[in-house]
């Protein structure tokens, strides 16, 4: 493959095909290309924006090249925000993730270091002494006895180390940055994904209908990549697209500093705690069940609606279920 002719023709405004982004990300895996071609691919995606079928080539070639995480159970469910919204908020999404396993349904998590706020959600399973694995036999026991695995993303997406240090030089994010939610290694078959703005709903909604899972896409107006209370939220689902109010779910209004994690890796792990074990603020409380639940509305195909979802959400944290489970989950996988 000739990378000059690929630029040339982007610099002409073409779009590649999803064999040929696959190509590339199989061409940087094996070293083929110098890196000032590399940087001058991901600027000129970024220049041009990057189409749902460059996106899933990319995909392609990350899972092609990476290590599967083949879990042995039939439905299970990843929840995962976009991340870059720039606010700093508690790990929402990795709670809620405990909270839908705490009340009965499979999770595989798919998760990584913080990049740009306090905690992302391995700094958070780290700090309770969890230790991250690829091995197999251990991913299963762990779905299968607590309900929930764990898999840290740079034990699975080895082509993500060929481009880490191109990533960080560069001062814009690029479509790296969109891949994490889509390439879990276990490729679920549910997903909430949280997004920060609307043109990643689009671009998302077109993606999973491609790859043919059932998901929900959130994002609340005000630029939070989850549903954050903070003010309205939209949902695009496989069934519906709707912009809610708190107030549509039971919800007050949540003001953004109930929703820091706080300057330290510390701080974040202990809001984290608060929530599981019941004795979080209401707002940090809320805006855990609203994610959990529409999370269970996905695995639930639709058929039960949002307040019942929340019902579940609630007692799975009410009755203790939530903490018991994270307990069991950090017990088998310290």
């Amino acid at each position: 493959m000739k990378m000059n002719e690929l630029l040339n023709r982007m610099l002409n405004h073409e779009d590649l095909t999803r064999e040929e982004t696959r190509d590339i990300l199989l061409g940087i895996t094996r070293s083929e290309f110098p890196n000032e071609q590399i940087t001058a691919l991901l600027t000129a995606l970024q220049m041009k924006g990057i189409t749902v079928d460059e996106l899933l080539g990319f995909r392609d070639g990350i899972l092609q090249t990476g290590i599967p995480a083949i879990l042995d159970c039939d439905r299970y469910i990843d929840v995962v925000g976009t991340g870059g919204d720039r606010k700093n908020t508690f790990n929402i999404s990795t709670t809620a993730c405990f909270v839908i396993a705490g009340a009965g349904y499979k999770v595989a998590k798919h998760g990584n270091y913080a990049a740009t706020s306090t905690s992302g959600a391995s700094n958070v399973i780290a700090q309770h002494g969890v230790r991250f694995t690829d091995d197999i036999d251990r991913l299963n026991r762990s779905i299968n006895e607590c309900g929930i695995v764990y898999l840290h993303a740079q034990l699975f997406a080895r082509a993500m180390k060929f481009v880490g240090p191109i990533r960080k030089a560069l001062p814009f994010p690029t479509c790296f940055n969109l891949l994490g939610p889509i390439v879990n290694p276990s490729q679920p078959q549910c997903q909430l994904l949280g997004v920060a703005n609307l043109d990643q709903m689009r671009l998302y909604n077109h993606v999973y209908r491609k790859i043919g899972i059932d998901y929900a896409i959130v994002n609340s107006i005000d630029g939070y990549d989850e549903i954050s209370l903070t003010g309205d939220f939209k949902v695009t689902t496989n069934d519906y697209e709707r912009i809610f109010k708190p107030s549509d779910l039971g919800f007050d209004i949540a003001r953004p500093e109930e929703l820091v994690a706080g300057a330290t890796e510390e701080e974040a792990a202990a809001i984290f705690d608060s929530v599981l074990e019941n004795r979080a603020l209401p707002a940090q409380k809320n805006i855990v069940l609203a994610n959990a639940a529409y999370g269970i509305q996905v695995l639930e195909k639709g058929k039960k609606d949002i307040m019942e979802c929340i019902a579940i959400a609630r007692e799975s944290i009410d009755s203790g279920r939530a903490l018991a489970t994270f307990k069991k989950f950090v017990a088998l996988n310290s």
